[in-house]
């Protein structure tokens, strides 16, 4: 059980860890790995300079190739689990979504394509720290991109509703059986290869220290997977 120290007392046979011992762990150890693939990425390139042989020049570069990888996957991983530090600045909501497309265009240069966006946010500022947000919507296109089990193409709509600005993800999910009760609350409940159930978390905090709401619930009847975020919004509206 993970607690953050306001959770009842645990049952004799669980163990009951705070959170912020989670990340201290997960931080010492992936400062100790990152330690190790130094080394042996200094060694990589020390016997790089020392071979003769092409074929071993190849191997030793798709080795320290590999190496690379398995850095920036713990970068990552520290990345996300990391404090979040907005720096606000007011924004134009138009603007957001525009750049929020571009960005996501060139990390997903074929999915982007099956994209249908649907905008309308006149003329509406917001005040957010534009790359936290970007990044907390790469996590949530990459994870529907990644789980996309159709070949019908995602639907976003974006507009503003009772001072706020809302945006709502559509994904085309036949099949649906996790439940949304506490979506965005449950780090490594979901864990596969590369993925340890901390991205719809960090998605959550991003937005919530935005003071906006992020929620999930799947429409059976569509058969889609429908995922919200709302922020507020200042300054005027048409």
């Amino acid at each position: 059980m993970i607690t953050t120290g306001s959770e009842p007392p645990p049952s004799a046979d669980s163990l009951s860890i705070a959170w912020s011992d989670i990340v201290r762990f997960v931080r010492q150890l992936n400062h100790d790995l990152r330690n190790h693939l130094n080394a042996a990425e200094l060694q990589a390139a020390y016997l790089g300079e020392l071979a003769t042989d092409p074929e071993l020049s190849s191997e030793l570069k798709r080795l320290r190739e590999m190496i690379s990888q398995l850095g920036f996957m713990l970068q990552k991983l520290s990345a996300d689990l990391a404090q979040v530090k907005p720096n606000f600045m007011p924004y134009r909501a138009a603007d957001f979504v525009e750049d929020l497309r571009t960005k996501v265009t060139h990390d997903f240069p074929e999915q982007s394509s099956t994209i249908d966006w649907q905008v309308q946010v006149g003329e509406a500022n917001l005040h957010i720290d534009p790359q936290l947000l970007q990044q907390a919507w790469l996590e949530l296109f990459g994870n529907a991109f990644r789980h996309k089990p159709t070949r019908d193409a995602l639907s976003v709509t974006v507009g503003i509703k009772d001072d706020s600005f809302v945006f709502k993800l559509h994904e085309p999910k036949a099949c649906f059986d996790l439940s949304t009760e506490n979506w965005g609350r449950e780090p490594f409940r979901q864990i596969g290869q590369g993925h340890y159930g901390l991205g719809l978390n960090r998605v959550r905090v991003i937005v919530e220290v935005h003071g906006g709401e992020f929620r999930a619930v799947y429409d059976p009847a569509a058969s889609t997977l429908i995922t919200t975020v709302t922020l507020p919004i200042s300054g005027p509206r048409s």
